[in-house]
């Protein structure tokens, strides 16, 4: 039978378990949340709930004064507490900060979350927090409903952005149509010098033969050339001759 082996021993000795509760407890109502193993989570959550209850039962043993004479503290579960939680400045903010938000709830002051598993030994992970310090929830939350909002939003959105993208494509389209004009123009303009210098050359160079052909002519009957001189004269002197 089992009997007496309920918990979780975490591989550690009774004195070492103890200290590693009393440290995580004192770190929770510290922070508020903390984030370790699923396995610790779980041995403290309880180790944990049952300080806040004293600290609650404290609190309302001193409104309803049900205290001994000339105490206005619950010294009792104070000094209970403070076997387990070292630290005077935690010990103080429970009985005085946590203790009356806490006041109107009857147990269930802790929430566990699982996170997975850690990367390197795969030790699941889980944080625990106060559940009066933590997030506020309004109703059942669903993942289903936020969903479906979401791609009916994002439908009549994607409709009005594809409407003004309409517009633009036609200015881009018509603003190239400007500089094809302007560039026949240019073609058109600049073809029109070209051919004026090809027919220069061809005049002077069909008259620079003619020239040179005359100049020819006239220096073979120009009598200033002493050759041709001396030849007519010698034709004429033989004339003579034979006329004699």
């Amino acid at each position: 039978m089992r009997h007496l082996v309920k918990g979780r021993k975490l591989k550690r000795t009774a004195s070492h378990r103890k200290a590693l509760l009393a440290n995580l407890a004192t770190s929770l109502f510290e922070h508020k949340k903390i984030t370790t193993t699923l396995a610790k989570a779980k041995e403290l959550r309880p180790y944990a709930e049952h300080l806040i209850t004293k600290a609650r039962t404290a609190l309302m043993r001193e409104r309803q004064g049900l205290l001994p004479e000339g105490h206005t503290v619950d010294v009792h579960n104070r000094r209970i507490v403070g076997r387990v939680i070292r630290k005077k400045a935690v010990l103080q903010e429970l009985f005085d900060a946590i203790a009356p938000v806490v006041e109107s709830r009857n147990g269930g002051y802790t929430r566990i979350i699982k996170l997975g598993t850690r990367r390197g030994d795969a030790a699941r992970l889980a944080v625990i927090e106060l559940v009066d310090w933590s997030a506020p929830q309004d109703g059942a939350f669903s993942t289903k409903s936020k969903k479906k909002a979401a791609k009916k939003a994002s439908k009549p959105a994607s409709k009005k952005a594809d409407e003004p993208k309409s517009a633009p494509k036609e200015v881009v389209e018509e603003k190239p149509s400007e500089p094809q004009v302007a560039a026949t123009d240019v073609v058109e303009k600049t073809d029109a010098p070209e051919e004026i210098p090809n027919e220069v050359p061809e005049t002077s160079a069909s008259e620079e033969p003619t020239a040179t052909a005359d100049e020819t002519i006239n220096q073979e009957q120009s009598p200033e050339n002493p050759e041709a001189a001396q030849k007519i004269t010698f034709d004429d002197t033989a004339e003579q001759e034979e006329q004699k």
